[in-house]
């Protein structure tokens, strides 16, 4: 109706109707380091401590993960930041000439 002059009335449903609206949960990423014949131990452990701040023990165990199982989880991200930590493994790899291959998967 023109001319018509919000009420408290109207302003309280329009903020209950805002609300009730249901956020998502972002969708998150798991990042996945894939083994290979060529990078050494010393240095996933080293990836692991730099770019996901994992304690030695749990990046050696990880490591341990990769080598003996084929892959390793490196924790679990939303999308930009898992994107983001696979970039820059692929780019501390290349740095120290290594083919360490990183991916991510939706959990």
């Amino acid at each position: 109706m023109p001319g018509r002059k919000q009420t408290s009335e109207d302003l309280d449903s329009a903020l209950k109707l805002e609300s009730r609206m249901d956020l998502e949960e972002p969708r998150m990423y798991r990042v996945i380091l894939h083994n290979d014949h060529y990078t050494t131990m010393d240095f996933v452990v080293e990836v692991l401590v730099k770019v996901f701040h994992k304690p030695a023990a749990e990046a050696t165990q990880i490591m341990l993960d990769v080598h003996k199982k084929g892959k390793g989880v490196c924790g679990v991200y939303t999308y930009d930041i898992a994107a983001t930590r696979v970039d820059m493994v692929h780019r501390m790899a290349k740095e120290h000439e290594f083919p360490l291959r990183c991916s991510m998967e939706e959990e």
